[in-house]
């Protein structure tokens, strides 16, 4: 990728124009997830985006309808020590807000025989797949506000997916009793086991 110059300083709003083209210069997307973790622009400023809690993707109060383009800046979130979500490019790190997570999980499989050794992947709205693991975990909070769960899968980094409301049910299906004896149901994946509730 060619290095080109973001004429952009602390306090600037970044337009999602000088973005766009910082990350695909010649205009093509690339299946290979960009190196985010490795980048370490100086943090330019802001951009008007906000990710809202059902997952959809809001710029300067409109709604983003351009799935391309969503799925595409997607691929360059990182979340930061500081717990500020950011979009980033080799050249500048811009704050984007966040209302909850930044993905929704929209559906849930499960590989190999039920049991401790199975796979549950999770799909995301922007289309990524996560396989709940040690690297990967599933948790499940309680909603401050209407004290019901609210489960997650870690993506990526530091970025998760909250779970789509079938999918916990789905998964709640395939809960089984938590192996250290305790009154809790969990789900086992790649032989980590997960609670996600207590038991009825």
């Amino acid at each position: 990728m060619a290095e080109r110059d973001v004429k952009s300083s602390p306090g600037n709003t970044i337009s999602l124009e000088e973005t766009l083209k910082a990350i695909m210069p010649d205009g093509k997307l690339s299946a290979k997830l960009p190196p985010v973790e490795s980048w370490n622009p100086t943090h330019c400023g802001d951009i008007d985006v906000v990710i809202r809690a059902d997952g959809s993707w809001w710029h300067e109060g409109g709604r983003m309808n351009r799935e391309r383009m969503v799925k595409m800046f997607s691929r360059i979130l990182r979340k930061d020590e500081d717990g500020v979500t950011y979009l980033v490019t080799p050249y500048e790190k811009v704050a984007v807000e966040v209302e909850d997570a930044p993905f929704i999980a929209v559906r849930v499989d499960r590989a190999g025989a039920p049991g401790p050794d199975q796979a549950l992947a999770f799909l995301t709205n922007v289309g990524d797949v996560a396989v709940a693991s040690a690297d990967l975990p599933l948790r499940v909070e309680t909603d401050s506000e209407t004290g019901e769960p609210a489960p997650y899968v870690r993506v990526r980094g530091r970025l998760d997916a909250k779970l789509a409301r079938p999918v916990f049910y789905e998964l709640a299906g395939m809960a089984v009793a938590n192996p250290d004896g305790s009154d809790t149901l969990g789900v086992w994946s790649q032989g980590v086991f997960f609670p996600i509730g207590a038991a009825a």
